[in-house]
C-alpha cells in the first residue's frame, strides 16, 4: 500500500514537473525570440529566426533610440500611466471606503451593484459608444484617455477594496471617533494605510494595462501621431507589404524593460494583496 502510494506520488510528480516545463517553454520562448532578434539586421533574421545572432549587433537600439519621435511616444505613455495611476489611487479607495461603511444603506448598495455591472459588459460593447462620446466632447487626446483609464478602472479596484474594507475590524474606527476623529481623518490616516496591500496590489495591475493597452489608445488617440503610446508606435512597424520585426521586436523589448521592473519590485505586494483579500473576503 505504501509501495502503491509513493509510486503515485512520483508519477504525479513527474506529471506536474512536465506540465511546468511546458509552461516555462511556453512563456519563455516568445520572450527568447524578442532578445534574439533584437540583436539581428533583418537580413540574419530572415535566415534564421531561431538562432543565436552571430554577433550581438545593437544597431537596431541604436536606430530605435535615435528616433526623436520615440522619446515623444514614450513620454506619452508615462504621462498617461502616472495620470491614471494617480486617478486611480484618489478615486477607488476613496469610492470603495464610502459603499464598505454604508453599504446597509439602500442608495449605497445600488451603487456598488450599478459599479459591479461593469464586469460584466464586454469592453466591445462598449468601445463605440465610448468613442462617439469622447470625440463629441472633444477628448480624442491623452487626457481623455486618462478620464477613461480611471473611469474603466472604477470596477474592478470597487470589488477588491470593498470587500477588503469590509473584512478589517472596525474597533480601530470606533475608538478614533470616540478619540473626536472626524470621517476624513479616519480614512486618510487609519483605512488607508490599512488597505495598503490591496492598493498596492491594485496599482501594479492597472499600471500593466495602462502601460501595454493597444485597443483604447488606437481609438482615443489614433488621430493624431504626437499622441501615439508605445503599443500604437510598435503597431506602426507594419505596413501593407512589409513588417521590420527586428526593429519592432527591439521596442518590445525596450517597452517591457521599465514595467518588468515594477512588476517584479512590487510582486511581493501583489500577492500579500490578492491572498489577504482572499481570506478576509
Amino acid at each position: 500500500m505504501n509501495l502503491a502510494i509513493r509510486k503515485e506520488g512520483l508519477g504525479w510528480r513527474i506529471l506536474r514537473n512536465i506540465i511546468l516545463l511546458i509552461g516555462i517553454i511556453i512563456i519563455m520562448g516568445p520572450i527568447y525570440l524578442v532578445i534574439v532578434n533584437s540583436f539581428k539586421t533583418l537580413e540574419e533574421a530572415g535566415k534564421g529566426f531561431f538562432s543565436f545572432p552571430k554577433a550581438l549587433n545593437f544597431s537596431n537600439y541604436s536606430e530605435l533610440l535615435s528616433k526623436g519621435n520615440y522619446w515623444r511616444v514614450v513620454w506619452n505613455t508615462t504621462l498617461i500611466t502616472i495620470g491614471s495611476v494617480i486617478i486611480v489611487l484618489v478615486i477607488n479607495p476613496t469610492v470603495a471606503y464610502a459603499i464598505a461603511r454604508n453599504r446597509h444603506k439602500k442608495y449605497y448598495k445600488f451603487l456598488y451593484l450599478y459599479i459591479l455591472l461593469g464586469l460584466f459588459v464586454p469592453f466591445q460593447v462598449i468601445m463605440l459608444p465610448l468613442t462617439k462620446i469622447m470625440t463629441n466632447i472633444n477628448l480624442l487626446n491623452p487626457f481623455g484617455l486618462i478620464l477613461l483609464y480611471g473611469a474603466l478602472s472604477l470596477t474592478r479596484g470597487v470589488f477588491l477594496l470593498v470587500n477588503y474594507i469590509e473584512g478589517m475590524p472596525t474597533e480601530i474606527e470606533e475608538a478614533a471617533r470616540i478619540d473626536g476623529c472626524s470621517t476624513f481623518k479616519i480614512y486618510y490616516l487609519i483605512t488607508l494605510r490599512l488597505i495598503m496591500p490591496m492598493l498596492v496590489t491594485l496599482v501594479i495591475m492597472d499600471s500593466l494595462w495602462f502601460w501595454n493597452d493597444f485597443m483604447l489608445p488606437l481609438l482615443i488617440l489614433n488621430k493624431a501621431k504626437e499622441f501615439w503610446t508605445l503599443p500604437l508606435y510598435q503597431y506602426n512597424f507594419k505596413t501593407e507589404y512589409s513588417f521590420n520585426y527586428t526593429m519592432a521586436f527591439t521596442s518590445y523589448l525596450m517597452a517591457m524593460l521599465p514595467i518588468i521592473v515594477i512588476y517584479a519590485a512590487g510582486q511581493k505586494y501583489i500577492i500579500a494583496g490578492l491572498t489577504e483579500g482572499a481570506i478576509k473576503g
